[in-house]
């Protein structure tokens, strides 16, 4: 019988591979056989998101593809509750939201209706297997709880600052330094993949107990950040395609992107666990692992298995590596469109005096933290997360939800209704953040800002556990960098945000880099 399965199994990839070709070949032929001329829409609602028989709004959606984001931010503003809805062919609908009262009754009122489910699973299955940001139900809430105890511990914390203070002083300052004593002769650098090589040094010694030492410029890349990077971007364009069958053919067939996806996925996978046994290996021969203080040594003493243990720390690399990096690339940025927000910064930096950054000067920096938080009002590390409805609900705002639909809550187009932050959410106003309108000589006092109006850390039992370490890495690296340098931006042009798995930067940030010599250098 085994035999007889075996042999039968190709037949019924076949078989699959050639219902789903069918299926394809008549939607695509659906689509482009009319004109939108031809078709009428079912119906249009004040969100002027057409929507046709059968098709949906995927002629809309094809259109607009490569805009995703500000088409959503646009058909949002103009809905009367920050909620539209999106049917594609052969797809699930699709519910998409800016409304906070939605979004606290989706992360929190009603979380265990909104899973992350099996959609959102399969897309990201292959890479981050059933790790905690992956997962649901009773895989979820072990890997959670065994988390939220290690983030609480204080040894964990002071063992993330260390790695951060000797990340910064021995590899981020001086490669900073040797760019600024070339700036003269007009060298530049991208200042996003520096952020990018320092987030994921110290994401892997805090994750791994392993330092891929990627600032080292001199030598090329470590195989598994450049595996990362394909990986993530192959994964996160699946959720783009206006049909989902289409990537699920070509893995099922394991050509195009689906099969660079797969090498990637093998070089990741395998390179952790490489780590992973030699971990094994030297707790083995050190016996004692209270001196273990990296997440891997933690996970392995308290004795799960080497996949579980895999797929955790990698979700934990996903989730560190490029969010920091991203939120300051744009903060820096916006600094130097803002030099008297910079200014300010500064002057809470050396107001610490000259011993150096530590863990309680940097919980003090409210200034610092209410620009991290405008940074990422304006572009979110994360810009949209989905979920799955467990079965039929309505939202507060009247929105009915089916059994199966897809229900995204929106970061980026949430930072953008003026319903949520005023007229000038186009605006960088760190002063936002405070209870009242900041002034030379008064304490600032930072706002209670409800995570569901400012979800980019989640929000409700799913928020994000790694939060104030995340604050910690970045007031400390901006401290450390305007203190002793000054960030010159050479593109004029706006930078151009671009969403995968993580957002970035397009092209990168190029600047110059200067000495600096003191508070004053900082133009008004």
């Amino acid at each position: 019988n085994y035999q007889k399965k075996k042999q039968r199994t190709p037949n019924m990839e076949i078989l699959t591979a050639a219902v789903l070709v069918l299926f394809l070949i008549l939607g695509f032929i659906l689509i482009f056989s009319f004109s939108t001329k031809a078709l009428k829409p079912q119906t249009e609602s004040s969100t002027r998101l057409k929507s046709y028989p059968l098709i949906g709004s995927i002629l809309s959606f094809k259109k607009n593809r490569h805009r995703l984001l500000q088409w959503y931010t646009d058909l949002l503003r103009l809905s009367p509750s920050q909620t539209i809805t999106v049917e594609l062919l052969l797809n699930r609908r699709t519910i998409v939201t800016a409304n906070p009262k939605n979004v606290e009754h989706i992360l929190k009122t009603n979380f265990c209706n909104f899973p992350k489910g099996k959609p959102f699973t399969d897309l990201l299955g292959d890479l981050l297997g059933g790790g905690i940001f992956n997962s649901d139900g009773e895989l979820w809430s072990s890997q959670r709880k065994l988390a939220s105890h290690e983030f609480t511990m204080r040894s964990l914390r002071e063992f993330t600052f260390e790695i951060l203070r000797e990340e910064v002083e021995t590899r981020l300052v001086p490669v900073l330094s040797s760019a600024a004593a070339e700036c003269d002769g007009g060298r530049t650098v991208d200042f996003q993949e520096i952020l990018k090589r320092f987030a994921f040094d110290v994401v892997c010694k805090v994750s791994l107990g392993w330092d891929p030492d990627c600032l080292d410029l001199t030598r090329p890349v470590p195989v598994l950040v450049e595996a990362f990077d394909v990986a993530a971007a192959i994964s996160a364009r699946r959720a783009t395609e206006p049909v989902y069958a289409v990537w699920k053919l070509k893995r099922l067939l394991n050509v195009g992107s689906e099969r660079k996806l797969r090498e990637a996925i093998k070089t990741v996978h395998m390179s952790v666990s490489e780590i992973i046994r030699a971990k094994k290996k030297s707790l083995k021969i050190n016996g004692n692992v209270s001196d273990k203080l990296d997440l891997l040594s933690r996970f392995l003493a308290a004795g799960h298995d080497e996949e579980s243990v895999r797929d955790s720390v990698i979700s934990f690399i996903m989730a560190g590596r490029d969010t920091t990096s991203a939120a300051m690339t744009w903060l820096f940025w916006l600094l130097s469109e803002n030099p008297t927000m910079e200014k300010k910064i500064l002057e809470e930096v050396t107001n610490k005096g000259p011993i150096g950054l530590g863990v309680e000067d940097l919980r003090e920096m409210s200034y610092m933290k209410a620009c991290l938080c405008e940074a990422m009002r304006l572009y979110p590390p994360v810009a949209w997360d989905s979920k799955h409805a467990a079965n039929d609900d309505v939202l507060p705002d009247g929105t009915h939800v089916k059994k199966g639909d897809k229900v995204t809550y929106f970061p980026y187009g949430m930072g953008r209704m003026e319903n949520v932050w005023g007229q000038d959410w186009d605006e960088f106003k760190p002063n936002r953040w405070f209870e009242e309108e900041l002034n030379y000589g008064t304490k600032p006092v930072l706002k209670s800002v409800s995570s569901f109006k400012f979800p980019v850390f989640q929000a409700g039992p799913r928020v994000c556990i790694g939060k104030e370490m995340a604050f910690m890495q970045m007031k400390y690296v901006v401290g450390s960098v305007l203190s002793r340098f000054e960030i010159i931006t050479v593109c004029k042009n706006r930078p151009v945000f671009v969403p995968l798995l993580t957002a970035h930067m397009a092209g990168g940030l190029k600047v110059k880099i200067k000495r600096r010599e003191s508070i004053s250098d900082v133009p008004i």
